[in-house]
């Protein structure tokens, strides 16, 4: 959790679901429904509904950041809805601005290859299985991360599977994104 916004971050790879076109268009699933991520969440069916609606009345949008920061937007998500698979999102990375140019090279590259959401949660409570079930989500933000927690949303990545490092580099991001909840959690 951000201490500064109570914002919380939910991570994602991009999955078979994403795809990069032209280097720039970017559209598929952020977030999906029912898999449990490597924090111990599981997001329920319906989660975004609330929110994205709040959203579209107010005239407002989700904003497009790089790796969570207010002050770097990099692109526009020009759709954001749910479906049964998840939260899906389709935009375009502003190759107009420096920042939106690097993380296109960067997914490009490979270099980068993950989503996060940034949202406050509203509803939660525990399974049977100890995961915490997000019911209701209030969504801020979708941005372009180096170490996403959900293995199965990724940009550019079809059939690739994580190699070892790649694999131990997020089990390590997990553990620190875990002690930060908890420090948050604590502190709250």
């Amino acid at each position: 959790m951000d201490m500064d916004t109570g914002l919380e971050h939910k991570f994602a790879r991009f999955g078979d679901g994403i795809e990069v076109q032209d280097g720039t268009l970017i559209e598929g699933y952020a977030s999906l429904f029912g898999e449990c991520d490597q924090g111990g969440d599981v997001v329920g069916k319906g989660a975004y509904a609330r929110s994205l609606t709040d959203i579209a009345a107010k005239g407002r949008n989700v904003k497009m950041l790089w790796q969570h920061d207010p002050a770097q937007p990099i692109g526009v998500w020009d759709e954001v809805h749910e479906d049964a698979k998840g939260l899906w999102v389709k935009g375009r990375l502003l190759d107009t601005t420096q920042k939106g140019r690097e993380a296109a090279s960067l997914i490009a590259a490979g270099a980068i290859d993950g989503l996060s959401i940034g949202y406050r949660t509203v509803k939660a409570t525990k399974n049977d299985k100890g995961q915490r079930l997000l019911t209701e989500l209030e969504l801020w933000e979708v941005s372009l991360v180096t170490f996403p927690m959900l293995p199965s949303a990724r940009v550019a990545a079809k059939s690739e599977a994580l190699d070892a490092d790649d694999a131990a580099m997020r089990a390590m991001a997990a553990a620190f994104e875990g002690l930060r909840t908890e420090l948050a959690r604590d502190a709250g």
